[in-house]
């Protein structure tokens, strides 16, 4: 986390970001990092991409109970180079590439001891009020966040480790492996990473569910090895659920990943995942939702949460590096940092259509 006040820049230098400074309004205006401390390091920013939430807080200033109350700099998955390190730093030179997980606990209370720190309460995390976030030019984070990249992956795709993560987390939790078979709903960017770490974590099959042409036309050319075309309204899920069998086969759903969060992606989730199977829900889309919990747990399938991810980086990019995942192909948009292609990315972002991951480059 870009910790909000000032690092020794160079001389002359005016550090410049993202801020959110109200409803649909970005503006690029200057931004004072803090003192670069003993473990920290200075990264000038080279590559950032754009999430949902980040396009959630532009149009709502909301994300659940997470509220914009002040101009916040904008921004989380991302990737740069060392400029400066602190006097405590040994892992770590200047010059070197580095992808940066966004997220710090306290590492002080229960949760951060048992290593779950994803969930720490008082995490302080880019982009998540009241923190900064990382479209910046430069930004201050602790050296032990910032995971040096091979020669071999580009920055893009070191930004690109955040939303891998999510996928990774998941599959953990999960558990996937090569006797797991899988259903995504939702082919967006995390669907996609999705689908792509099930894959690198053994699944046989993978079958993923969408209502865009275009998104499940990407998850074909990504090696799903089924789609679904499917509606919004709820009461399509039974002949919809009829269909996601036969196209998985007669083994069935182990697991599903409900990568959109709403009443009817849940709802069919539950209701097409097999007896003793699990639901894995990660995207956020409804706070609330009416499912039928019931008819899950006479089949005892399992609902279990993830949030963001824990320790995923080193495997994220271990994975990129050997091959196993290619997340070059969900790039589909590429903007420089001015205030136009500042505001034209966030629109090209929330538009959706053919834009899977837009991309920053600084």
């Amino acid at each position: 986390m870009s910790k909000g006040g000032k690092s020794d820049q160079e001389e002359g230098e005016e550090n410049m970001a993202a801020w959110l400074v109200g409803l649909n309004t970005l503006k690029i205006q200057p931004f004072k990092l803090p003192p670069l401390g003993p473990h920290d390091v200075r990264v000038r920013m080279k590559a950032v991409g754009i999430c949902g939430s980040d396009v959630h807080f532009l149009k709502t200033l909301r994300l659940a109970d997470f509220v914009v109350k002040e101009p916040m700099v904008i921004g989380h998955e991302c990737a740069g180079i060392i400029e400066e390190i602190g006097s405590e730093v040994k892992n770590l030179v200047p010059g070197d590439r580095v992808a940066l997980e966004p997220g710090i606990g306290c590492w002080r209370c229960d949760l951060c001891k048992e290593g779950r720190y994803n969930i720490c309460p008082d995490m302080k995390f880019f982009a998540t009020p009241p923190v900064h976030g990382s479209l910046a030019r430069q930004v201050v984070h602790p050296a032990d966040l910032c995971f040096k990249l091979p020669d071999n992956l580009s920055l893009e795709e070191g930004a690109m480790c955040e939303p891998l993560s999510v996928a990774v987390h998941a599959c953990r939790r999960a558990n996937i492996g090569p006797e797991t078979n899988v259903l995504v709903m939702g082919a967006g960017p995390i669907g996609l990473v999705t689908l792509l770490a099930a894959r690198a974590f053994g699944a046989p099959r993978i079958v993923i569910v969408d209502v865009d042409d275009y998104r499940l036309s990407v998850a074909n050319n990504l090696g799903a090895d089924g789609v679904v075309k499917v509606s919004t309204n709820m009461q399509d899920i039974p002949e919809e659920v009829e269909r996601i069998c036969e196209v998985m086969g007669a083994v069935g759903v182990h697991v599903t990943f409900d990568c959109a969060g709403f009443n009817k992606t849940m709802s069919t989730a539950l209701s097409a995942t097999r007896a003793g199977g699990k639901v894995c829900l990660v995207g956020l889309g409804h706070n609330e939702m009416t499912v039928p919990l019931t008819p899950a747990a006479t089949r005892e399938v399992d609902i279990i949460g993830i949030f963001r991810y824990k320790n995923t980086w080193p495997l994220c990019i271990e994975l990129l590096r050997s091959g196993k995942i290619d997340v070059k192909p969900l790039i589909t948009h590429r903007f420089g940092f001015s205030q136009k292609e500042v505001e034209e990315a966030f629109e090209t972002s929330a538009r959706g259509g053919d834009a899977i991951k837009v991309m920053f480059n600084l």
